[in-house]
């Protein structure tokens, strides 16, 4: 398996891992994680629409871990 490949089952492993979390902090943080592998994977492969959508979904959860940030 190379890099690349490991990088994307990884990507693949937190996303679904981050969907089954009750916590919402938990599941925006893997899912970040995951995602921002996705954009890592997706420029290797040069798969320029997993890199810019899961660039976009990486930005939404950060969007959302600053607000629940802010109101703790």
């Amino acid at each position: 398996m190379s890099l690349v490949e490991f990088i994307g089952y990884s990507a693949s492993v937190m996303v679904a891992v981050s969907l089954m979390m009750k916590n919402i902090v938990w599941l925006r943080t893997l899912n970040f994680i995951g995602c921002l592998l996705f954009v890592i994977y997706g420029i290797e492969i040069q798969a320029w629409p997993v890199a810019g959508m899961n660039a976009f979904v990486c930005c939404i959860n950060v969007y959302h871990l600053v607000k629940l940030y802010k109101e703790t």
